[in-house]
């Protein structure tokens, strides 16, 4: 019998156990009803400007929104997917073919708070360099500290706020723009 990670020193108390390393690959046409599904789940003004999203649910793939803009994350059975982000060029002009843009980054309820989001981000990173890119962005809403958190601790930092972009809920929220290059040395 193997002790969980919880229960090991060293494991930060409050945090589940890591999760085995999860499988990443490109998403499939065939994963669009689950991936709805999971961005149903987890919707929160935390940090979506969309509204809550109510059944019947859109279709998560569309002419803008292709399969292979997506990397998933299953779990190491494959049995369910955990999580995805979305990479895509910020604009069609040639002039900004060296960026990528995360658009989006989700994982389930049973999966958080076991560094999921952090693998999905690094692959994030590594995909893009694949594709050619020199830099990648992201936008993050201001009140979104645990996100932010993240993303600088994985090297972005902040490169501009819109002050008051999006009204949630009544409340003005900042939208953040964050940015790192990928030609550079890794973060530690």
């Amino acid at each position: 019998m193997t002790t969980p990670d919880s229960a090991r020193p060293g494991h930060p108390p409050g945090t589940a156990p890591r999760l085995p390393v999860p499988r990443i690959r490109r998403a499939r046409p065939e994963d669009a009803e689950e991936l709805s599904r999971l961005d149903a789940a987890v919707w929160s003004p935390l940090h979506s400007v969309q509204p809550e999203p109510l059944p019947p649910y859109a279709p998560f793939f569309d002419s803008a929104h292709r399969p292979a803009d997506y990397l998933v994350a299953e779990d190491p059975g494959g049995t369910r997917i955990a999580g995805y982000i979305r990479l895509v060029p910020p604009t069609a002009l040639p002039c900004n073919a060296h960026v990528r843009q995360i658009q989006g980054l989700a994982v389930a309820d049973w999966a958080r708070r076991r560094g999921l989001a952090r693998v999905l981000l690094r692959a994030a990173c590594d995909e893009a360099r694949r594709q050619g890119a020199t830099r990648i962005t992201l936008r993050v809403l201001g009140h979104n500290t645990p996100a932010r958190a993240l993303y600088a601790s994985e090297g972005f930092a902040v490169e501009g706020v819109l002050p008051g972009e999006f009204r949630l809920r009544g409340v003005a929220v900042d939208d953040v723009c964050m940015g790192r290059r990928l030609d550079g040395p890794e973060p530690v």
